[in-house]
């Protein structure tokens, strides 16, 4: 997961087009937009992470305290 990544998503694409690049994930298509990653899992997260993220933005939260608590979350569900 990189960061620079998801942010990347999240300044280019709305949340429509960020789930539809998650449909295409799961009907094992291309997805329309350009994702970055390593592997088909990676841009997955990352376009899971954009979709989060962009929702918080959306309630009123700014960017960066969107991606902060985004990846607390991340980090406590792994410890």
């Amino acid at each position: 997961m990189k960061i620079a990544s998801i942010k990347k998503l999240v300044n280019l694409y709305d949340v429509e087009e960020l789930k539809k690049a998650e449909e295409s994930f799961y009907a094992e298509e291309n997805p329309s937009i350009e994702i970055e990653g390593d592997d088909l899992g990676e841009k997955l997260t990352h376009v899971l992470a954009a979709i989060d993220i962009k929702r918080d933005v959306q309630n009123g939260a700014k960017l960066n305290e969107a991606i902060r608590s985004f990846s607390q979350r991340v980090r406590s569900s792994i410890s």
